[in-house]
């Protein structure tokens, strides 16, 4: 069984997969290219301020290489981008707790502080909010194309021989 197969194709909610996912990744191109233009020194574990947080040369690579992976989710759209949102996202949010850990130490290699940690949590969840849209929940409606798939025996249901044959006749309500 291949995870594509249990994955309904060709449903509305990959415009919110596709569309966050592109929304994501443009925040992230517009901070890795503001901090490549800035010149800022590669491994500085101090960093400057780039748009509110700090950065250093590696994070702004950092920063394209997962807005450039957000962006081809985006292109290519559908489950592909939903499952991109959702690993990105669990790695935004892990980055987060890691470098919490590392804040003030000189294996702070990405230069973070205590704003790009929230930072790092606020879009991790927010990735992964999209890509878990309509997916993932207790009580999907039956009309959610995931439904469907996980219940195709419930989402079409078969109708009895005499009742394919005879039209449907409606009784008059009182």
């Amino acid at each position: 069984m291949k995870l594509k197969d249990e994955l309904p194709v060709d449903h509305r909610l990959a415009q919110v997969y596709r569309y966050g996912a592109g929304v994501c990744g443009v925040v992230l191109l517009v901070f890795g290219c503001l901090g490549l233009a800035n010149g800022l020194a590669f491994f500085g574990t101090e960093g400057e301020r780039v748009a509110g947080l700090s950065s250093n040369g590696l994070l702004s690579v950092v920063s394209l290489v997962f807005a450039a992976v957000l962006i081809a989710g985006a292109v290519v759209g559908g489950n592909t981008a939903s499952t991109i949102n959702i690993v990105v996202g669990g790695l935004f949010v892990l980055s987060g707790f890691v470098n919490l850990g590392l804040l003030q130490s000189s294996a702070n290699l990405l230069a973070f502080r205590m704003v790009n940690v929230l930072f790092s949590f606020a879009m991790g969840l927010i990735v992964a909010t999209f890509g878990m849209y309509g997916r993932v929940s207790m009580k999907l409606p039956h009309d959610n194309p995931y439904w469907r798939a996980r219940h195709p025996e419930q989402a079409a249901p078969a109708r009895p021989a005499h009742a394919l044959s005879a039209p449907a006749r409606s009784v008059p309500r009182l």
